[in-house]
């Protein structure tokens, strides 16, 4: 996925291509500079921009957001059901002079 900028001066022609729009764009500026004429860029999906048309490959900046920023689809999200709490019962002592027996005592 390349965008390909070219462009002509006195000498001929220029012909490179770029893999962000971002490089390309800057590429192309600078051919401006240098009195570069016809700088085009031709991006991936075949769209060839003009020099006059080059401010509609900058990103736009409503789509630049803070990764806090981000919204998420509200409808994604479905409430989470509560699940009902199991609490293990102690065991049930009814006789309170219940003592546990270790087996036969072992006398001295």
């Amino acid at each position: 996925m390349f965008y390909l900028v070219s462009g002509t001066n006195e000498y001929g022609g220029f012909n490179v291509d770029r893999g962000t729009a971002k490089v390309a764009l800057r590429l192309a500026r600078k051919l401006l500079r240098e009195g570069y004429m016809d700088v085009r860029v031709c991006t991936p999906r075949g769209r060839v921009l003009k020099s006059h048309e080059l401010d509609e490959l900058e990103p736009s900046k409503e789509n630049d957001m803070a990764k806090g920023q981000q919204r998420g689809n509200p409808e994604a999200k479905k409430p989470q059901k509560e699940k009902a709490k199991v609490i293990a019962a102690a065991p049930s002592r009814k006789d309170p002079a219940w003592q546990p027996d270790f087996g036969p005592a072992k006398k001295k």
